[in-house]
């Protein structure tokens, strides 16, 4: 018995990831605010990767230049992705902490006119991306019961949850969340452990792309809600929920979206569902709740990438125990509407 599963492909934003819908609108909205004697020169951005590729996507539309800074640990793939849509890349730090460091304090002390934009901390970007959750709204036609999501910094979270609380839904019928992260990049899930604004000594995950040592604020306060549950999964579990999502969906995301799936296929340690540990609402038999993965994307990933996953951990994968139906059999409508609108 298995939950109705149903994707928001946020694989399909622009920048392959839904980093466009929150730091688009702040990007859009600065620009906008600007006069046309002040008007920003240049956008700049420390990130993993993915907040780089929204942040130059989105310079591009708006026709204006950006220069990224990633950490050392950002695969060269992504460097060359930034490149080729004409942003100016530096790569300095071991931690995306030093990265954005380095940016504020030497890349932006020449440009005072420059505008700073962060990964994930900024309300324009969790704005932004809160319309994910107005979009559900309008899609899907039953009620959802529960959403999953990874969390780095927390910007999509901080959205997620914005939106929740934004939309007066029908009695008894808000949807709790789960809020994923990899051991290894697992600063939520520290804060929960500690009761504190934790800061990890490091990142050592290979899901790099959630690799914020301490979440935002607002992330920190939002773990006092009551839908919000927190959990953590291996690399594997990740990396190999990468691989069938391509094998089921023919998507190809990467390790940091295959956070969001992994509780679809695979059970937790104690070998209880994460799904329904997370989402089960009395008196509603199991196989009639909707669970919505944000399927966030990323453009850390190749075929070669899978493949080396595959090799690497897949005897893993084949050992443990699966906790749902294959993800194609809950995909329905938000999926297809989501592929052709490309939201």
């Amino acid at each position: 018995m298995a939950p109705n599963i149903w994707l928001k492909l946020e694989n399909l934003q622009p920048s392959g990831s839904f980093k466009s819908r929150g730091i688009g609108n702040m990007m859009f909205r600065a620009a906008s605010s600007s006069s046309s004697s002040s008007s920003p020169r240049r956008f700049y951005c420390s990130s993993g990767g993915n907040a780089g590729l929204a942040c130059i996507t989105a310079a591009n539309a708006l026709n204006l230049p950006a220069t990224i800074v990633v950490p050392t640990s950002t695969a060269p793939i992504m460097v060359t992705k930034l490149r080729d849509l004409g942003a100016e890349v530096h790569q300095v730090g071991a931690s995306w902490a030093e990265a954005d460091a380095h940016l504020r304090d030497v890349v932006m002390a020449s440009d005072p006119d420059g505008v700073y934009v962060p990964p994930f901390d900024h309300p324009d970007i969790w704005t932004g991306a809160a319309t994910l959750i107005d979009e559900l709204v309008v899609q899907m036609d039953v009620p959802v019961h529960g959403i999953v999501c990874s969390v780095g910094g927390g910007g999509l979270l901080n959205g997620v949850m914005h939106g929740i609380e934004a939309t007066p839904w029908p009695a008894g019928q808000k949807p709790s969340v789960l809020a994923v992260e990899t051991e290894g990049a697992a600063s939520l899930n520290e804060c929960v452990k500690t009761g504190n604004h934790a800061t990890l000594d490091a990142i050592t995950s290979i899901a790099t792309s959630l690799g914020a040592r301490k979440v935002s604020e607002k992330t920190y306060e939002w773990l006092q809600s009551e839908i919000l549950h927190c959990i953590t999964v291996k690399d594997w579990e990740a990396a190999m929920s990468c691989v069938r999502f391509a094998d089921d969906a023919r998507f190809v995301v990467e390790v940091s979206c295959g956070a969001t799936i992994a509780p679809a296929y695979f059970a937790g340690s104690d070998g209880e569902n994460r799904l329904r540990k997370a989402f089960e609402k009395p008196g509603l038999p199991w196989d009639e709740h909707n669970v919505v993965l944000v399927v966030c994307g990323g453009s850390s990933v190749s075929l070669d990438v899978l493949d080396k996953y595959r090799n690497e951990y897949g005897h893993l994968a084949a050992a443990a125990t699966a906790t749902t139906k294959k993800t194609t059999n809950g995909v329905n409508g938000v999926a297809a509407k989501a592929a052709v609108n490309g939201v």
